[in-house]
C-alpha cells in the first residue's frame, strides 16, 4: 500500500518539474538564465487562485473539458508501473484503455475548444484531431510490439518485458519502437517538431490555440495535464529504452526520476537544435512513426 502511495505521489508532484527542466536546458542552449526551475509550480498555485473568465458563448462542456481530460491522463497513469513496482491498476487487456482514455482526452479538449464558437480554436481542434489519426496507430503498432515480445496482454508485462529480459535478438523491433514513442511523446505533448508550446501565432498553433479561452483554475488544469501526459508517456518510452532495473524499489524509483530527467534534457535539447517542422510535414513524421513501430511488429512476426 505504501509502494503505490509513494509511486501515486511521485506521478502527482514531478511532471512540473519535467517542463522546468526543458526550459531551462533551452535556456542554457541559449545563452539565457531562464525561468526557475519550479516555475511552472508556481504559475499553478498562482492560476489555481484565480478566477474564471467564461464566454457568454460557453457551455458546461467548455468547464468540463479540462477536469475530464485531466481525470482521464491521470487514470491512464495508474496504469503504467513506476520504476520496479507494479502499476497501481492492471488487468488484461489494460493497454486497449490506456489508449481509449487518451483519446478521450483529446476528445474533450477538442470539445471544449469549439465549444466556443471561437474560428481560430476550431482550426486547432480540427489540427489535433488529424494528427492524432496518426499518432494512435503507431501506439497500438508499438503495444502490438511489446505484447508479442513479453507474451501478454497486460500492460505492466509488456513495459517490463519477460522475466528473464529482453532477448538480443529483440533488439531491431524495441529500437523501432522506441523512434516511434519518442515520435508519438513529441506529438502528443505538443513539442517540438511537431508544434511549439511557445509560439503565439495562431496560424501555425495546435494545442495552444485550443485553450486561448481558458483562464484561471480551468488554464492550470489544462497545463497540469499537459506535463502529466510528458511524464506517462516518458513512463512507457523509458520502460522500452532503458529496462533494466537494480531490484531494490527506493533505487530503481530514483532511478527512474533521474531517467526521465534525462528525457526530459533530452527533449530540451531537440527543441534547441533544430525548428518546428512546417504544418504540411508535420504527417510525414507521424507516418514515419507508424512505419517505424509496423516494421517493428513485422521483423517480430516475420
Amino acid at each position: 500500500m505504501i509502494e503505490r502511495a509513494m509511486q501515486i505521489a511521485l506521478m502527482l508532484v514531478m511532471p512540473p518539474l519535467l517542463l522546468g527542466v526543458i526550459n531551462k536546458t533551452k535556456a542554457w542552449f541559449g545563452g539565457r538564465q531562464g525561468p526557475p526551475l519550479l516555475q511552472l509550480y508556481y504559475d499553478l498555485y498562482k492560476l489555481m487562485r484565480k478566477g474564471l473568465v467564461l464566454s457568454w458563448t460557453t457551455t458546461w462542456v467548455f468547464c468540463l473539458g479540462p477536469v475530464v481530460a485531466l481525470a482521464a491522463v491521470g487514470l491512464a497513469g495508474l496504469l503504467v508501473p513506476i520504476g520496479s513496482s507494479r502499476a497501481p491498476l492492471s488487468f488484461t487487456g489494460d493497454l486497449i484503455l490506456f489508449a481509449y482514455l487518451f483519446g478521450l482526452a483529446r476528445f474533450l479538449t477538442t470539445a471544449a475548444a469549439l465549444d466556443t464558437g471561437s474560428a481560430f480554436e476550431g482550426m486547432g481542434a480540427a489540427r489535433e484531431v488529424t494528427f492524432s489519426c496518426l499518432t494512435e496507430p503507431a501506439l497500438i503498432f508499438a503495444f502490438l510490439v511489446l505484447a508479442k515480445i513479453s507474451g501478454s496482454l497486460t500492460l505492466v508485462q509488456m513495459l517490463k518485458g519477460p522475466a528473464g529480459g529482453f532477448a538480443a535478438a529483440v533488439a531491431a523491433p524495441l529500437t523501432l519502437v522506441a523512434i516511434g514513442l519518442f515520435v508519438i511523446l513529441l506529438a502528443e505533448t505538443c513539442r517540438i517538431p511537431v508544434d511549439d508550446p511557445n509560439t503565439h501565432l495562431e496560424l501555425t498553433m495546435i494545442h495552444e490555440v485550443m485553450v486561448l479561452d481558458h483562464s484561471g483554475p480551468l488554464f492550470g488544469v489544462i497545463l497540469y495535464a499537459a506535463a502529466l501526459k510528458l511524464f506517462i508517456l516518458g513512463a512507457v518510452l523509458l520502460h522500452v529504452v532503458v529496462p533494466f532495473r537494480v531490484g531494490e524499489v527506493w533505487i530503481d524509483w530514483l532511478l527512474f526520476a533521474a531517467q526521465m530527467l534525462g528525457l526530459a534534457a533530452a527533449i530540451g535539447v531537440i527543441e534547441s537544435v533544430m525548428a518546428r517542422l512546417q504544418m504540411r510535414y508535420v504527417p510525414y513524421l507521424l507516418t514515419a512513426a507508424i512505419l517505424c513501430c509496423g516494421f517493428g511488429f513485422l521483423l517480430l512476426v516475420r
